[in-house]
């Protein structure tokens, strides 16, 4: 076994090894980053170069990035692009060209006389229910929204 205590790695500083093994069957090292941030770190990974950091690197190339994309920076702040806090897009939310309800997942059925409530959440309904009255549907539509769209019980959302 190679003794890598000491040894820089990157942002990358080894401490001591760790008690743990990876599930390769490798050594793991405690290693230091140079932001602070103390990680255990698969030894074969160390001397790769495949890991290089705690994950601090990797964030700042991210952010790099966002910056020098004038195609996102154009759209930061716009609203059509911010999510709710489930990770469902607001524009994806829309009230279709066909809906005479004028709420989005409510519509009304002549052949049953009856008004629909619909939401769909990750390719399933989570909600899918008839009543007689318009203004029982919304509620429970609206409810649905709260309840499966936002992960807390504001209107909260996430850019």
């Amino acid at each position: 076994m190679i003794d890598l205590t000491g040894r820089r790695f990157g942002r990358l500083t080894v401490i001591k090894r760790a008690k743990k093994k990876v599930q390769s069957g490798n050594a793991c090292w405690l290693c230091q980053c140079s932001c602070g941030n103390i990680r255990a770190v698969d030894g074969y990974l160390l001397r790769t170069g495949a890991t290089k950091s705690c994950g601090c690197y990797r964030a700042e190339l991210s952010a790099k990035a966002v910056r020098q994309n004038e195609k996102f920076s154009a759209n930061i702040g716009n609203a059509e692009n911010l999510k709710f806090n489930s990770g469902v897009f607001k524009a994806s939310v829309v009230r279709g060209k066909k809906n005479r309800s004028g709420v989005i997942g409510v519509s009304y059925d002549k052949k049953e006389d009856m008004w629909f409530a619909r939401l769909m959440v990750d390719g399933r309904y989570v909600l899918l229910k008839s009543f007689k009255e318009f203004e029982e549907a919304v509620t429970a539509r609206k409810n649905a929204e709260r309840r499966y769209l936002y992960r807390k019980e504001t209107d909260q959302i996430s850019v």
